[in-house]
């Protein structure tokens, strides 16, 4: 039998396969390529939300007691720097900048220089290898060479407009600095950064500005300062008896760094720490300072968790997809059967009937297949093993399903059976597997809530057992659906045949004696209403948390913060601002602990008025502390503690009146406390309130202009946007929402399928019965009565599934890391979606059976017997 002529007989079936197969291929095979690229994406913008100098792979060198081995000159610095990046492995070779771009350079400087005769000031010196391209110079000379005499080298050094205020480093001021072998500093001039903001300088904030902090074990200042010098001056430096940290930047181009190779590139940056510290052990040693293990590490852990859930969500969105395509297969199936019946009934070898069988859903699917794989390189993004094993799998499932349906079918001639008549027995063999099924599905999904699918899945690697869990979950659910749905049934049927009306009886008998085909779809619906409204909760339940973390975050709707005061006037013109409802003043402030070096912060502020400020969120405030003297609410750290003298603006005494876990919008971990807003005037000194607690929705640059100080704004608003709109966030409720739409249009395909399958059964049943005077209106009642219970009772299943499935496997999913580290307790039941998509698909079936009444109408019943005959 040619091929091609059967193919172009049933067109329609085989265009519809191909669509079908096309589509499927393309998602996941897409899908996975864009999950990838926006990994990426998500990994160079945490990447560049931190600060260079965490990521960047800096290489420091601090000399031994060799004596003179230091830097020389530029030229020793640039054969180290040649040295240190032969020594990258394979995978950091590709991500950091060659010498000179980006923030890649050299640089020394002293460590602890004392100034002489100014104990509470340290003044070291520095030399980046290219200054020349960041500085400019806006007063006196850049620094020159060294100069001898007065028994010691006088090194010109450059500053910066800063360091002059704080430190009194004037031009012209001469220095004397270090305890051992001193030098001779001169200010010569004065410099300022050409982009003080750039990450360059996260590797010298020194060199900007001074450093003012308090002397451990006392209450007075220190300051520390990096001066600038020439390249000159480097040799006076290379001393080995002086404390010279030397340092080669190799910065990171974050764009490079991949998310496929997070764990490659996490042992490479083992491996080079180790290989630096074999290095010339002898007169000195390497080491690498850099943070981007730690922050690669966190992103692997956040990765795997995303790549958890989509690969659930995946998983399921592939089952639907076979299973549509496979009932496509089947539909083409149905239609060659009658000649292939009649070419096996003639003597053609199963081999032979199977082949050419086989031959119009291969010239459907193998184009198809690769048309949607080849479509798939559209979507920017890496490819990985799944991207290519994805649409293998599907071409061999359809085909292998196809082969060995019709090998089943047509084994012996004359395979024709009356499955309306009598319901196929299940054999024994099918049980036992159901059995198993189901057995493995519930064991599956204990050890997923004891174990967690997420749990140290970055150091042990994916668990596919416990992946392949809520898809088990949904197969076990639609076969003990298959298995008990007849028996309701068969029930309602007995109390139909009672009745006179034959309509009811006829249309749920059929329903209950459906052919094995005709169960398919159960399969296909479960899964998809099983995953989506599992999608869906998850959605909502993220969404729900990441809006608790940010109120915890930020405790009221905003927030003000200034390091200066806000006066009576000020509190005062925020309270017009438009939008303001009110407006609570509190003071906060970093208290010395006894007379110690330990300090943490207090909070002082009328805990009522926050709870009013803070109303409607789902943050809980303590009540007031009362009690004798200042009573305070302190943390767990602090506990224990009958009284604390502490040093803030006075000397007060605290006295601790109940522990605190945290304070939403200040303090979430730590030694601290918090006390009542008058605390200060209790002590004998006035309150000086530097924060602004704001009830209502006010423009920001009006509030900030309102104060008339420096500020600092804190939203709900600015917080919540943060945390959901991190990049990974944004992966998985894209790749939710895309494979909820795509599992739903399918399970709308596998229904009209299904009816198009059982179409011309149920069109010669209808004619048959036309001639004992069925009208057109019982007709599309008994047709509706056919198909709708199976349907119905599918999507109630699914959605109980659905519902259910976050509190059965949410537990085994820790999605905290995109929730501002709150824990996903809880999953909201939000039922109007769940309940729209199980609607719909009902509707969808329902309205397939009245258009298939209205189109068999035209059939005569001439022609019906013809065929039949």
């Amino acid at each position: 039998m040619n091929s091609g002529v059967l193919a172009r007989v049933h067109a329609g079936a085989v265009a519809v396969l191909a669509l079908l197969t096309l589509s499927a291929t393309l998602l996941v095979s897409g899908l996975p390529r864009a999950m990838n690229g926006a990994f990426d994406d998500a990994l160079s913008r945490k990447l560049d939300s931190v600060t260079a100098r965490e990521v960047d792979l800096s290489v420091r060198f601090q000399p031994g007691s060799g004596g003179g081995r230091g830097m020389q000159d530029r030229s020793a610095f640039e054969q180290r720097d040649r040295l240190v990046r032969s020594e990258l492995p394979q995978p950091l070779t590709g991500i950091v900048r060659p010498p000179g771009s980006g923030t890649s350079h050299m640089s020394l400087r002293t460590v602890a220089a004392p100034v002489m005769g100014a104990p509470d000031k340290y003044l070291d010196l520095g030399w980046m290898s290219d200054a020349g391209q960041r500085v400019d110079w806006v007063g006196g000379a850049p620094p020159g060479p060294p100069r001898a005499g007065g028994g010691m080298p006088l090194v010109e050094i450059g500053v910066t407009q800063q360091a002059v205020e704080k430190m009194g480093l004037a031009l012209g001021s001469e220095y004397v600095v270090g305890a051992t072998k001193p030098l001779r500093l001169k200010v010569t001039g004065v410099f300022a950064a050409k982009q003080p903001d750039s990450a360059y300088w996260t590797h010298h904030p020194d060199m900007l500005r001074a450093a003012v902090s308090v002397k451990p074990g006392t209450t007075s200042d220190e300051f520390r300062y990096t001066a600038l010098i020439s390249d000159a001056s480097v040799s006076v430096l290379a001393d080995t008896d002086r404390q010279v940290v030397y340092s080669w930047i190799l910065g990171l181009d974050t764009a490079a760094v991949s998310s496929l190779r997070v764990g490659e590139t996490l042992t490479a940056l083992q491996d080079y720490r180790r290989d630096l510290g074999l290095i010339e052990p002898s007169w000195g040693s390497f080491r690498l300072d850099s943070l981007l293990g730690e922050r690669l590490a966190e992103f692997r852990t956040e990765l795997a968790t995303a790549e958890t859930i989509l690969f659930l969500v995946l998983g399921g969105l592939l089952l639907v997809a076979l299973g549509v395509i496979v009932l496509a297969a089947q539909l083409l199936m149905e239609r060659m059967d009658q000649a292939l019946a009649l070419m096996r009934a003639r003597g053609g070898a199963l081999a032979t009937v199977v082949r050419a069988g086989l031959a119009p859903i291969a010239l459907s699917v193998v184009p198809a297949t690769l048309a949607g794989y080849a479509l798939s390189y559209l979507v920017p993004g890496p490819a990985t093993a799944i991207v290519h094993i994805a649409p293998a799998l599907v071409l061999l499932t359809v085909l292998a399903f196809a082969a060995a349906m019709m090998a089943t079918a047509h084994r012996t001639p004359l395979h024709e059976r009356r499955g309306d008549v009598v319901s196929p027995k299940p054999s024994p063999r099918r049980i036992t597997l159901e059995i198993l099924v189901i057995g493995l599905a519930l064991g599956g999904a204990y050890l997923l809530r004891t174990r967690g699918v997420t749990t140290e899945v970055s150091e042990q690697g994916q668990d596919p057992f416990l992946l392949l869990v809520p898809m088990a979950l949904t197969v076990a659910a639609a076969l003990i659906t298959l298995r008990c749905y007849p028996y309701p049934l068969r029930l309602v049927v007995r109390l139909a045949s009672r009745r006179r009306p034959a309509v009811p009886f006829l249309g749920l008998t059929r329903a209950a004696r459906a052919k094995a085909f005709s169960v398919l779809p159960v399969l296909i619906l479960l899964p998809a209403l099983g995953v989506s409204v599992f999608a869906s909760m998850m959605a909502t339940g993220l969404d729900s948390t990441q809006k608790l973390a940010a109120w915890q975050r930020a405790g009221v709707p905003i927030k003000l913060t200034t390091e200066l005061e806000f006066g009576a006037e000020a509190i005062e013109r925020v309270r017009k601002v438009a939008g303001v409802q009110e407006v609570l003043p509190a003071q906060t402030g970093i208290v010395q602990l006894g007379l110690g070096a330990q300090r943490f912060p207090v909070l002082a502020v009328d805990l009522a008025g926050f709870a009013r400020i803070a109303e409607g969120s789902p943050v809980t405030l303590p009540a007031q502390p009362t009690g004798q003297g200042i009573p305070a609410l302190v943390s767990k750290e602090l506990k224990g503690v009958t009284r604390l003298d502490i040093g803030w603006q006075t000397r007060m005494t605290l006295n601790p009146a109940g522990e605190l876990a945290a304070m939403p919008g200040f303090f979430s971990t730590g030694k601290f406390a918090v006390v009542p807003y008058d605390a200060n005037e209790r002590a004998g000194t006035r309150v000086a309130p530097n924060v602004l607690l704001i009830k209502g929705s006010a423009d920001a640059r009006a509030l900030l202009a309102a104060t008339g100080v420096a500020t600092q704004i804190q939203t709900y608003d600015q917080i919540y946007s943060e945390i959901a709109d991190d990049p990974l966030t944004s992966v998985i409720r894209t790749t939710l929402l895309v494979a909820t739409i795509a599992m739903a249009v399918y399970a709308c395909v596998a229904v009209i399928v299904s009816l198009v399958i059982s179409a011309a059964d149920r069109a010669d049943a209808l004619s048959f019965l036309r001639t004992l005077g069925l009208s057109t209106g019982q007709a599309q009642r008994l047709t509706v009565l056919e198909v709708s219970p199976l349907i119905l009772i599918t999507a109630l299943v699914g959605l109980g599934l659905g519902l259910a499935l976050p509190s059965a496997l949410g537990p085994g999913v820790d999605l905290s890391a995109y929730a501002g580290d709150v824990a996903v307790g809880a999953y909201e039941v939000d039922i109007l979606t769940p309940i729209l998509l199980a609607a719909g698909l009902t509707l969808v079936a329902i309205l397939g059976a009245l258009v298939h009444t209205i189109i068999t109408r035209r059939r005569t019943l001439g022609s019906v017997l013809r065929v039949g005959d």
